[in-house]
């Protein structure tokens, strides 16, 4: 069974292009479902039924999990057994059947427009590494990137004549995000007048470098989006993907569709995008109670 486990984390790895957390949240919750599989004298995968699999997750139940982790486990035995069935290492999948608990989405929280505006102010554009920062915050608001995507992006990738860039998001997918006036004047102002001076004697394509020359690092810009927060006076929890949520948000209550929206952020699935818009019908909420006579 183990080797049939390290089987399915390769082709997690290979064929869907997981990260390491990921992987590693699925070899847990797996690890798990096979230690329960030993306790119940079952060491062939092929002899596990629907009633074993309903077993072990009303163990979970019983630990106290939520949801959220509850349907994690879920979809990594589904995976798993699906995995199995395709390689013909079982005949069956017992988890068919299983129902997945419903989840109450979670708004993701957002910065608003002046709090946005307070946190692009912060960087000195006058140092070396005031312009770098900069041009990273304005470019992750400006194109909604994940932080992975913002650090990962190369030279090669701006195509600013053309006014968009070429990102690599999960699962290695490749998008092209347009990209608004204020991110390209501050990040050409960095690409020539900083970067040069921190690259030093190193030679590479990755466009925002630390000060020893190095590709900036997810904790580097996560200490340095934390201490700007703070100094701009914002009591919320900010994060790095606080402003792809505000960039989604303030997109919508611009005007702009949900598709386009799905389309810039890389969302595989348009409901992936669609919590933007319980975020924007709060927002509208808030104006009727705010400006209605009667609100």
């Amino acid at each position: 069974m183990d080797e049939a486990l390290q089987q399915y984390l390769t082709h997690l790895a290979v064929e869907r292009g997981l990260s390491g957390n990921s992987l590693g949240s699925y070899a847990s919750d797996l690890k798990r479902y096979l230690a329960f599989l030993e306790t119940k004298h079952i060491d062939d995968l092929r002899a596990v039924e629907r009633k074993m699999v309903s077993e072990f997750l009303s163990t979970l139940m019983g630990y106290g999990l939520s949801p959220v982790s509850l349907s994690r486990n879920i979809s990594a035995l589904r995976g798993f057994h699906r995995f199995l069935a395709s390689e013909g290492i079982s005949r069956t999948d017992p988890t068919e059947n299983i129902e997945t608990p419903r989840l109450d989405k979670k708004l993701p929280e957002v910065l608003d427009l002046s709090e946005v505006e307070k946190l692009l102010a912060q960087p000195d554009p006058a140092s070396l590494l005031g312009l770098r920062d900069k041009a990273m915050l304005e470019l992750l608001y400006a194109c909604g990137l994940r932080v992975t995507e913002l650090l990962t992006l190369k030279t090669s990738d701006l195509f600013f004549d053309q006014d968009f860039i070429r990102c690599i998001g999960k699962g290695s997918k490749e998008r092209i995000v347009p990209v608004g006036r204020s991110a390209r004047n501050w990040t050409d102002r960095y690409r020539q007048g900083s970067r040069p001076a921190l690259l030093k004697k190193f030679s590479t394509e990755v466009l925002f470098l630390n000060n020893r020359g190095r590709p900036m690092s997810r904790m580097g810009f996560w200490k340095l989006l934390k201490a700007y927060a703070q100094k701009a006076g914002i009591k919320k929890r900010v994060h790095p993907h606080i402003l792809r949520h505000s960039f989604a948000t303030h997109m919508l209550e611009g005007g702009a569709d949900l598709r386009s929206v799905q389309e810039m952020l890389g969302h595989a699935d348009i409901s992936t995008t669609q919590i933007y818009t319980h975020v924007d019908r709060e927002y509208l909420k808030e104006v009727h109670r705010q400006f209605h006579p009667r609100g």
